[in-house]
């Protein structure tokens, strides 16, 4: 890394944005030479070694490499914004833009979904300079725990991101609703919410997704009720950081959780709700209205498990439920 003197800039060369970001840029001359550094073409560079051996994601921003520091997405826009030179229009405005903190937060994740956006648009895979795919989706959320899963357990949460991966469970369960949770049946029916009823041995059958232009894990749960047509609730699940998730539902809405195996089971425990808005997370005071969620999966043997989930309100109890046994198809 010795011999990388000036300032690097390391962009997805298959992003228009990056691309043109990447030509317009300019910085102050007794910083050195500015260099460009395509991620898709460079990958054996000594630094993009070096990036991802420091665990700096190229899908989730670019980066800068300066006086042997590391700069990663909106850091390194605020590091151009600081350094860079404005003797054009773009640059006065990338400055203008970027050189609040607060308002890098706000932009930079606009910008990074336009970027996936247009990616998806193209056809075009991820870097995936870390090697993400070759590992499942929850490894790096139960963490140093993944190890201690019992088999059902992996074969569960086996679906890796950036792939086409797909896996499925089906099983019974029963479904408990009451008041006032269930006077709320149509908006919840409309927001593409959980099944609302009371039934008891209801056929149950989920299908897991990996999408191939994102870290996320995708359900697709079918309830059969009776005298009714099955009931579909879709939800997709990100990380947000460590342990923590948010699964989102229709319209944005999401469920924030942490995610933990206590030698036992896996538990996931409420962290409240937000909306989701162009890659930010809006606090929603919706616990209050609908309670606090609570999720368990326990293992029965080598390809079966038991669930649990209910949501508890602060005034009413225990307004929702639905528990049964799950078999791991594949």
């Amino acid at each position: 890394m010795k011999n990388k003197s000036g300032v690097w800039f390391v962009y997805d060369g298959d992003c228009p944005i990056c691309k043109q970001t990447a030509k317009a840029l300019k910085i102050k001359q007794h910083f050195g030479e500015l260099h460009t550094l395509d991620a898709r073409e460079a990958k054996s560079d000594p630094l993009m070694e070096e990036i991802t051996r420091r665990a700096y994601d190229l899908d989730e921003g670019m980066v800068i490499y300066f006086d042997g520091r590391f700069y990663h997405g909106k850091n390194a826009l605020k590091f151009m914004a600081k350094y860079g030179d404005s003797k054009n229009l773009f640059m006065m405005i990338f400055k203008g833009v970027f050189w609040s903190d607060s308002f890098s937060k706000l932009v930079y994740p606009w910008l990074r979904g336009a970027r996936n956006f247009l990616l998806k648009r193209k056809g075009v895979a991820r870097i995936d300079n870390r090697e993400l795919k070759k590992e499942p989706i929850f490894k790096s959320i139960f963490g140093e725990s993944w190890d201690e899963l019992p088999p059902v357990m992996k074969k569960h949460y086996a679906n890796r991101p950036y792939t086409q991966d797909q896996s499925s469970v089906t099983g019974r369960v029963d479904v408990m609703c009451r008041a006032p949770l269930l006077w709320l049946s149509p908006v919840l029916k409309l927001l593409g919410q959980i099944p609302i009823a009371n039934e008891a041995n209801v056929p149950v059958l989920v299908h897991f997704h990996s999408d191939m232009n994102s870290k996320s894990f995708e359900f697709n749960r079918s309830f059969s009720l009776s005298q009714k047509k099955p009931y579909n609730f879709r939800s997709r699940m990100h990380q947000i950081s460590g342990d923590k998730i948010i699964e989102i539902m229709r319209f944005g809405i999401g469920w924030k959780a942490r995610c933990a195996w206590d030698g036992e089971k896996v538990i996931l425990s409420h962290e409240g709700f937000a909306l989701q808005v162009f890659g930010h997370l809006i606090p929603l005071p919706l616990t209050l209205v609908m309670g606090s969620v609570y999720a368990e999966e326990r293992p029965v043997n080598d390809s079966t498990f038991d669930m649990l989930t209910h949501i508890t309100h602060p005034w009413w109890g225990r307004v929702y439920e639905y528990k049964g046994r799950f078999e791991v198809l594949s």
